[in-house]
């Protein structure tokens, strides 16, 4: 059976980057954190998002150290690997001659998921070079890196093929860019009657302007959190119709009870997450459209 062509990485399609993208770029090519490293080490796994689910909370009375670390460890990454997965079952159906787009797909652990699950072809795009290279290298060592490649470039200008793709995501991706100039390519780049997921933390714009909170997840990432409401005006604007919406924000609540409490994977971000998440400011979200 001839499989579909799968888009090669070069330097040249990395396009010129803003200022502010240089910032991004600069930013994931220098992280190192714990609480995405480590949870990828137990399976070569590696997500740049966070969990969903119900917590076994008995990792928490671990009376053992090291055993406790152990188990707060794979626990995360078991909610995070769940959201995953999640975001994967809205993708379908596909079949393995199919080509999915991850934008913004970090160290890929998404794209590996999608291709475990369906068989598909998929190329992840990220701004950092780094990443790249370490996903690459991730599915090499999967031996699947004749499906799944990983790409040096800017999610809005990819330079791949247009229709190209049955399906695509962004995982927690969207606050970095322009909503417009990210739907515009990824409506660019699927078949027509293909399928869009997002999950990302959005605020809520019924309460006014971004809270408190959310500016400071702002600062803390580098980032620009969008409305919720923009989501949807610039998917009607760029040819994506939203089929199904549901709001995660429980859904996540137990994850980030457990990170607070996870001692060596505490960033400083987690009751900001949570006093955002409870007061109602800030809501996480997925959408699932469909590209006419």
């Amino acid at each position: 059976m001839t499989t579909a062509p799968v888009a090669r990485t070069t330097a040249a399609a990395v396009p010129t980057q803003s200022t502010y993208q240089n910032r991004v770029a600069d930013y994931w090519n220098a992280e190192e954190n714990p609480v995405n490293l480590e949870l990828g080490k137990i399976d070569d796994l590696y997500h740049h998002h966070y969990g969903i689910g119900n917590v076994d909370w008995t990792v928490l009375d671990e009376p053992d150290p090291d055993l406790r670390r152990e188990r707060i460890t794979a626990e995360l990454h078991r909610l995070e690997h769940a959201q995953a997965e999640f975001l994967a079952s809205r993708l379908g159906p596909l079949i393995p001659a199919d080509r999915v787009f991850d934008a913004g797909c970090g160290r890929g652990g998404g794209s590996v998921v999608a291709n475990l699950r369906y068989g598909c072809h998929a190329d992840g795009v990220t701004i950092s070079a780094k990443q790249a290279d370490f996903a690459n290298e991730t599915a090499r060592r999967r031996d699947i890196d004749d499906k799944v490649r990983y790409h040096h470039r800017n999610m809005l200008d990819t330079g791949f093929e247009s229709g190209a793709y049955a399906a695509s995501w962004n995982n927690e991706s969207t606050m970095y860019v322009e909503l417009d100039l990210l739907f515009a390519e990824h409506a660019r780049l699927l078949r027509r009657g293909g399928r869009y997921v997002v999950i990302t933390g959005c605020y809520n714009d019924t309460y006014g302007r971004a809270s408190r909170e959310v500016s400071l997840i702002n600062a803390h990432y580098i980032c620009d959190i969008h409305p919720r409401s923009e989501y949807f005006r610039a998917m009607a604007r760029n040819r994506l119709v939203p089929v199904h919406v549901e709001d995660l924000t429980e859904a996540t609540i137990p994850y980030w009870e457990l990170r607070k409490d996870a001692g060596h994977l505490v960033t400083g971000i987690e009751e900001t997450f949570l006093s955002a998440y409870r007061n109602g400011s800030f809501q996480y979200l997925l959408i699932v459209a469909d590209r006419i």
